[in-house]
């Protein structure tokens, strides 16, 4: 579902999307976290399941030999766009902070500021059933991560297990560093741009007393 949700956004004109297409979209490389490799079984059998629940299913597209398939979310939930674009993100990567979330939610909605994150956040966890939840902060950091509750309650990643044992010996899989210095990166480019405009308002305001 959160493949046929980002590609309505980001390829408007390529959707609804072919069962292969699907495919490809959820087996992609790029914003996948974990990466997956599904073959068209699976895939159906995931539609069967979300058209079941009202959630996705067949498009009605009398233009194409081929069946094509589109998601339900807007109907069922009534999202703003907002919400649309972080639920989806939680779909296709999991467990997030407020920060990467407005990062990688910027190519889907743009959020002028962490709050607006969060107040999106909190309309999600006060559905009835909740949508979204908080998981407990982990040791070492200061943001809180956020996760998806459509696929059901979200179990915590045992201290004791060897990825976790990996990640605490200083071993993170390559992809989360180069996301990890991705959103320095941005963070840096929006510092920079916001004391450009300080600089400019200062400016303005010394002319004044000239």
């Amino acid at each position: 579902m959160g493949a046929l949700i980002e590609k309505e956004i980001t390829t408007p004109d390529y959707y609804p999307i072919s069962l292969n297409a699907l495919v490809n979209a959820c087996n992609q490389k790029s914003n996948r976290d974990p990466l997956m490799n599904l073959d068209e079984d699976l895939v159906r059998d995931a539609l069967r399941s979300l058209n079941q629940k009202e959630l996705a299913g067949p498009a009605d597209t009398f233009d194409s030999r081929v069946a094509k398939y589109e998601h339900r979310v807007q109907e069922a939930f009534n999202f703003t766009r907002g919400e649309t674009a972080l639920l989806c993100e939680l779909l296709l990567r999991g467990p997030q902070t407020p920060g990467e979330l407005r990062s990688r939610a910027e190519r889907m909605h743009h959020f002028d500021d962490l709050s607006q994150v969060q107040s999106s956040l909190q309309l999600l966890m006060k559905r009835e059933p909740p949508l979204v939840s908080v998981l407990p902060r982990q040791p070492g950091t200061k943001e809180a991560r956020y996760a998806q509750l459509l696929s059901g309650d979200v179990k915590q990643l045992d201290a004791t297990s060897p990825v976790a044992a990996a990640t605490s010996a200083g071993a993170p899989h390559t992809s989360t560093i180069t996301e990890r210095i991705s959103l320095l990166e941005n963070e840096v480019s929006e510092l920079k741009q916001e004391i450009s405009e300080l600089n400019a308002q200062l400016a303005n305001f010394r002319k004044q007393f000239e």
